[in-house]
């Protein structure tokens, strides 16, 4: 029987399109990129118009040979890797290492992996798209100059181990500028003043200071709220104006891959890269029971709001039988995408919204169905009525002072219903409920409450606003925001701390080096015009070779001159008060790949190294010792007993010298909805932090994946069933519970997260 080969990427997508296709096709995966650039050169001729030289990446030996195999048996080849330009160059070099003729109408592409879409895409087969591979070919030669031949100038004058990359030095520039920018900001301050009123009758509500006579109230000084608070002693307060509206609230549109990238962060607290591997692992395909596999999101990488008919009609169809015509707009909503976007796929949503998150959960691991539901919920919202809400403004005079108070009530809840938007800062809007009150009405002030404030500099990027401003300003696309978020941190340039980005000592040096030197390199526009030229490549209206020598020719001049101009660039070791046991120095302070640690300078002679311990100034509640800042070998922070391994008391939030106001024991800080509360660290406290299985993991244990555990521990249950007693004999030996390993058991923390 003649078969046709199908190559996707990865297992999981070649099991859901095989449910599609049946027995006429075979399909499998080249597990990613088969050949690249070389990592122990260039790699490319820049005399020979920028020729790259590819080779076969290390350990797809044995996949390239099963699919050579597969195609000789073959009499069709079909390349299905994703549709965007990352894809294209995949089945590019699978078409060059198959040795499958260019002019074959081989590539086929679908936006959502189910039935219809599988089999229209292969009854619809195409050549491969060269305008969009020499885009894909160029961005990968531009980073590939930039970082194979700058990194090296790095190391020569700063430090071995460094790199620099084309837009990763851009998004590290914006993290080191808005530190620059905190560090110069001085805070002005300003006051408040809040007046609890009462009709009689009727409930209190609270009114602020809005207008001193004609002008905005504005009163830097207690001495100045001091003379208002005076002049308003014995002061009667007058209702003077009200004004009331209704407004409609749209919904939000469909997710695209940074505001997906951005909400996950701010709902469900994920990482860009978190975000992007479930969301992969949800449009590849679920195991969904007798249904078998199937793809539950549309294609997770794209810059547009757009949504197809079908999709329009059928989410139409669920919103009124589900929730009545009274959330179904009389006319669909169809958004357009901004003016840079690439369009090239829909928004991202549920492949069949009938497909409910709760019916499904079943089948999902926690973070799928977390995801899911956000992506599910979102697309059903963007579709339904937009919420009515009635808002009352009223103004109250009291001699020369205007005084506003703000209410709003929620009169048609339409998409919110299903889902509301989060924000950056955590706040949700407030609805503050007024009296019945009339222009006219005399109130009472029971109390007035000045308050202190101080302006705040601009916040530190997070994932979402980091994701947010990369691209507004256009810098990087849908499939590079994780990459890049994820290069910076493992290069040492920034670290996350209490989910903000700060940049290292050493990433404000590389940054400055470069906006002396290499401008162009560093520059936000030019990396942003630079982004649109690849595009205008894919589109066939910018020749690549021409793109690359553009840019290469005065970028080469530029490493040159570098070269000669730029001294060597020490970093001073911050000498410490911690003695060396080994040599008796005095060590100093390094940057490594997790973060800071306390290191001999002696060097190589003395290789003792130690973690730096940062003092928080809290104390232990279990002994004498004191709490410090420590981080897991994946570098992420915790606070644990100074004494350890004698004391392992660990937390995971910041300490606070705040007790606890149910059981006196000691809280730490947790921010929620954008506001920093104290919690208890006694799950077992009214006030105590929602615990976490038996307990914290202790500084030892704190380094580990829970997955590896988790999957330790199910092996070891395995090995017992099928070995009977004496294989659990031999699997507790060897997990460290037997004689010959007690002494390296590691005693966990009883402190609930």
């Amino acid at each position: 029987m003649s078969k046709t080969l199908v190559i996707v990427e990865s297992p999981a997508k070649a099991r859901s399109i095989g449910k599609f296709l049946g027995n006429k096709y075979k399909v499998l995966a080249s597990m990613g990129h088969v050949r690249d650039l070389p990592k122990s050169q260039l790699g490319v001729d820049v005399e020979q118009s920028y020729k790259p030289k590819y080779i076969t990446i290390r350990g797809k030996g044995d996949t390239i040979k099963e699919l050579k195999s597969a195609v000789k048996k073959a009499d069709k080849v079909l390349l299905a890797s994703d549709p965007d330009r990352e894809g294209e160059a995949i089945a590019w070099h699978l078409l060059k290492l198959l040795d499958i003729d260019e002019s074959e109408p081989c590539r086929i592409e679908f936006n959502e992996i189910t039935k219809q879409s599988i089999q229209n895409a292969v009854k619809r087969p195409r050549p491969i798209d060269e305008k969009r591979v020499d885009a894909q070919q160029a961005r990968r030669i531009l980073d590939r100059l930039v970082g194979y031949k700058l990194s090296p100038l790095l190391w020569r004058k700063v430090r071995k181990g460094l790199s620099a990359g084309r837009v990763q030095s851009v998004a590290v520039r914006l993290i080191c500028d808005r530190e620059e920018e905190i560090d110069a900001f001085v805070p002005e301050e300003y006051w408040t003043l809040t007046a609890r009123l009462t009709k009689k009758g009727q409930n209190p509500f609270e009114a602020k200071l809005h207008r001193i006579g004609k002008n905005k109230a504005e009163v830097p000084s207690q001495e100045k709220m001091d003379g208002i608070i005076a002049d308003l002693k014995g002061a009667s307060y007058r209702v003077d104006k009200i004004t009331r509206r209704e407004k409609n609230r749209q919904p939000s549109p469909p997710f695209i891959t940074s505001s997906l990238q951005q909400e996950a962060y701010r709902k469900l607290n994920f990482t860009a890269r978190k975000t992007m591997m479930v969301a992969q692992q949800l449009y590849e395909g679920i195991e969904l029971g007798k249904e078998g596999p199937a793809g539950l999101v549309t294609y997770i990488r794209t810059d547009s709001v757009r949504v197809s008919e079908t999709a329009i009609a059928e989410v139409r169809d669920y919103i009124g039988g589900k929730f009545g015509n009274s959330y179904l707009p009389a006319t669909p909503r169809r958004l357009t995408a901004r003016k840079k976007a690439q369009d090239a796929h829909e928004a991202i949503r549920p492949t069949a919204v009938s497909r409910e998150p709760e019916a499904i959960k079943g089948f999902l691991t926690a973070e799928q169905y977390k995801l899911y539901k956000l992506i599910w919920s979102r697309f059903v919202a963007s579709q339904m009525s937009p919420a009515v809400i009635d808002t009352t403004s009223v103004d109250i005079l009291a001699k020369d002072y205007t005084f506003r108070a703000t209410g709003s009530i929620v009169k048609f809840n339409g998409f919110m219903q299903v889902y509301i938007e989060s924000t950056d800062d955590g706040e949700k809007e407030k609805d503050n409920i007024l009296p019945e009150l009339a222009e006219g009405d005399l109130l009472e002030a029971r109390k007035l409450t000045p308050k202190q404030h101080f302006t705040q500099p601009p916040p530190r990027y997070t994932d979402a606003t980091l994701v947010k401003a990369l691209e507004e300003k256009g810098i990087g696309r849908p499939s590079t925001y994780a990459p890049i978020v994820e290069t910076i941190l493992k290069r040492g340039y920034v670290v996350r701390e209490s989910k903000q980005f700060y940049p290292t000592e050493l990433g404000m040096i590389v940054v400055k080096l470069l906006k002396d030197h290499f401008r162009d390199i560093i520059d936000v526009e030019f990396t942003a015009e630079m982004e649109e030229k690849l595009d205008d490549v894919e589109d066939g209206e910018q020749d690549w070779v021409r793109l690359l020598d553009d840019f290469y020719r005065p970028f080469d001049t530029t490493l040159n001159r570098a070269e000669e101009e730029i001294g060597r660039v020490d970093i001073a070791d911050q000498v410490t008060e911690e003695i060396c046991e080994q040599c008796g120095r005095n060590m100093v302070i390094k940057m490594g790949r997790y973060g800071k640690f306390l290191a001999c300078p002696g060097f190589p002679d003395c290789r003792n190294t130690k973690p730096l311990l940062e003092p928080t100034g809290v104390s232990c509640p279990r002994c004498s010792g004191e709490l410090v800042l420590r981080r897991s070998k994946k570098g992420r922070a915790f606070y644990g007993c100074s004494n350890y391994p004698d004391c392992d008391f660990v937390v995971w939030d910041r300490p606070s010298n705040e007790k606890c106001p149910q059981c006196g024991g000691i809280t730490v800080v947790k921010k929620v909805r954008g506001k920093e509360e104290h919690r208890c660290v006694d799950a077992n406290c009214p006030a105590g932090v929602k615990a976490r299985g038996s307990g914290e993991k202790t500084a030892a244990a704190a380094s580990k994946s829970e997955t590896r555990d988790k999957e330790a521990a199910k092996q070891k249950k395995r090995a017992g069933k099928a070995a009977g007693p004496a294989a659990k004999k031999s699997s507790k030996a060897a997990s460290g519970t037997g004689k010959a390993a007690k002494t390296k058991k590691t005693v966990k923390a009883k402190v609930a997260l």
